[in-house]
């Protein structure tokens, strides 16, 4: 199998996979629908992204961007710096009721819908820097790479030919294409977790004079 790393080589490797010549107008969708796959089942670092936004004293909310998966860190960008704490939208409203209509410094956050909503209510404009998970933007004939296909093509490949199953009727492939996307799904998530972390023990350094 020759190597592909742009959305056309993408499109012939899955042809050449599939051995079907009827298929071209829809291979374009498998991508797509493996993308989303994709979005839903993998966390790795290349998805992350840190951006900074700001509150507005006396509105408890601050839109998600738009790119947004899910949340890594979130902290406002004061002296010291206050991490703001994640609650479940029940958790959220019944452990923070008094704050809820309280105004301060965030010190508490959930997220309703397309909105954060922060607890106390900010009394100012306080710089919030995020650090989350993003959607890669899908490939397409104007984007011939991403993340997805940057560090994992084999899932990518492998997903796609799995939502093709439909038009295969009942290809006894699609369980092996399943399998090595699982495989390759379990891999990745335990070498980019392992990646974050020394490979040596932590040492306690003492400082001298």
């Amino acid at each position: 199998m020759a190597a592909f790393t742009t959305y056309t080589d993408l499109q012939a490797t899955i042809a050449d996979y599939l051995a079907r010549t009827d298929l071209t107008s829809q291979i374009p969708t498998f991508i797509t629908l493996a993308e989303n796959r994709l979005r839903r089942d993998l966390r790795i670092r290349p998805m992350l992204k840190v951006v900074t936004t700001l509150t507005a004293a006396g509105d408890p909310t601050v839109a998600l961007p738009s790119d947004f998966l899910e949340m890594r860190d979130l902290h406002t960008e004061s002296s010291p710096i206050q991490t703001i704490v994640y609650q479940n939208p029940s958790n959220f409203f019944r452990n923070t009721k008094a704050s809820t209509a309280d105004s301060g410094s965030p010190k508490f956050y959930t997220v309703m819908g397309s909105e954060f909503q922060f607890a106390p209510i900010p009394d100012s404009a306080y710089t919030l820097k995020m650090v989350y998970y993003a959607t890669p933007t899908y490939l397409g004939s104007s984007n011939s790479s991403n993340v997805f296909l940057a560090n994992c093509p084999d899932l990518l490949l492998y997903a796609a030919l799995g939502e093709a199953e439909p038009y295969l009727m009942n290809d006894a492939r699609v369980q092996t294409w399943a399998a090595l996307y699982d495989r390759g799904l379990n891999s990745l998530t335990v070498s980019d977790s392992a990646g974050e972390n020394p490979s040596a023990p932590m040492v306690i350094s003492l400082a001298t004079r």
